[in-house]
């Protein structure tokens, strides 16, 4: 089963050293050899593609394959990749594949990462995937992001490579003010992955990253949650609602809205936000309800409501521009059952865990696009400026069912266990952990 957390977060969302929470939770072992592929547009200069091969060599990955080819070839060049590692036959410790292309030519890249997650070489094994604008005037610029990225990687053994990327991306966004910049990460990695050469808990203390949310102003948090025929929903409610209290968030709570509610309670939130006085320094958002196949929430009337709309609502809010703005999703995302990587000893894995042969597992994925600007038709893509600084955590990956019994949802029953372990350690990593 894996969790998918998704965002544009630009700087760290972190009120203490995210050192500790490495050093308390487990990592992957990346002792195996690493492997990596850096895939090319043919606009691709040859100095990005070397400094390319010069970062995988710093993150200590021995063997490194490098392809130009069209867009169009992406995939075909991804297919022998994968069967090249399942024909070797030994361990991989870890993958790391680089796109550079024009930003709407890898717009379809899930397809790369669902080829990739068959491989039965890297099963349990953390899977990079990197997408680099080439476009003139691109934000970052490919060659500059990867110069910065090396000699981050060189000083920072120590950290996890969400902290570098996520120290690499609030250095771009300072240098490049004024310039339209919002990166997206989508993570289903189970622990901590540090691709340095030293243990991530050495006995001097390593500096995380600089960039800090200021959390000193008001917190609120809205819990929208259908609990009609969702068996342990009110568990959850109940949980949820204590550590949001605990976490010192002024929280409002509605129980079975509707389709029509869940816009209008986030229009209200929003207006209240704007309306606060002091300053606000974060907002959260648990939308808790049964889910459709394209991503859409049922209210207790049965009725759809898309969650772009639900987040754009928040997105508009004045009080919460350049302030982080987290949503969790306990809802169904599809019909597929994500078998995951988890202890099959468990009866209820071996019961409801057992994915069809087909569908290949989504964790152990890390999905980060550097530059994801412009806007659609039906508004603001996820990535686009007016939608920076949002975390979506959701309990499925795409396509996938989310699991809840008696005792409430697996994704909000840890994720309060593991918040309260550990408020103050960074969100990402803790999110991680879940």
């Amino acid at each position: 089963m894996a969790f998918l957390v998704a965002g544009t977060l630009q700087v760290a969302s972190q009120v203490a050293d995210a050192q500790e929470s490495l050093g308390r939770k487990g990592k992957y072992s990346v002792k195996d050899p690493r492997v990596a592929l850096a895939l090319c547009s043919p606009e691709v200069s040859a100095s990005t593609a070397a400094l390319l091969e010069g970062v995988f060599q710093t993150l200590g990955f021995e063997s490194c394959w490098r392809q130009e080819a069209s867009v169009q070839g992406f995939r075909g060049e991804l297919t022998r990749f994968r069967e090249q590692l399942d024909a070797h036959g030994g361990s991989v410790g870890c993958a790391f594949v680089a796109l550079v292309a024009r930003p709407w030519q890898l717009r379809q890249s899930q397809q790369l990462v669902q080829e990739l997650s068959r491989c039965k070489a890297l099963w349990g094994r953390p899977k990079v995937f990197l997408l680099l604008s080439s476009a003139p005037g691109a934000v970052p610029e490919p060659g500059a992001f990867l110069a910065s990225l090396g000699e981050l990687c060189g000083r920072r053994p120590h950290w996890s490579l969400l902290q570098l990327l996520t120290e690499v991306f609030s250095r771009t966004a300072e240098e490049s003010a004024g310039a339209a910049y919002c990166p997206v990460l989508r993570s289903s990695l189970r622990g901590a992955l540090c691709l340095g050469n030293v243990e991530p808990w050495g006995p001097e203390p390593e500096p995380g990253p600089s960039a800090q949310y200021d959390l000193s102003g008001a917190r609120a948090a809205l819990l929208l949650a259908v609990t009609q025929g969702r068996l342990g929903a009110q568990h959850d409610v109940e949980a949820l609602g204590g550590l949001c209290q605990a976490l010192g968030f002024e929280t409002t709570l509605r129980t079975d809205p509707t389709a029509q509610t869940f816009q209008e309670e986030m229009a209200q939130f929003r207006k209240r936000l704007d309306a606060h006085r002091g300053p606000v320094s974060c907002a959260l958002v648990a939308l808790m309800a049964h889910g459709g196949p394209q991503g859409q929430l049922l209210g207790a009337d049965g009725q759809e409501r898309q969650l772009e709309v639900l987040v754009q609502e928040l997105s508009h809010c004045g009080a919460l521009r350049g302030r982080p703005k987290i949503f969790l999703l306990q809802a169904c995302r599809g019909g597929h059952r994500d078998a995951g990587v988890g202890p099959a000893a468990l009866p209820w894995f071996r019961r409801w865990l057992r994915a069809p042969p087909a569908t290949p597992s989504q964790a152990d994925v890390l999905h980060v696009c550097t530059d994801v600007q412009g806007r659609s038709s039906r508004g603001p893509t996820p990535g686009s400026p007016n939608q920076a600084d949002v975390l979506m955590v959701y309990a499925a990956a795409e396509g996938c069912v989310a699991y809840r019994d008696e005792k409430g949802s697996d994704f909000i029953q840890t994720l309060v266990e593991v918040l309260r372990a550990d408020p103050k350690a960074d969100l990402l990593e803790l999110m991680t952990e879940v």
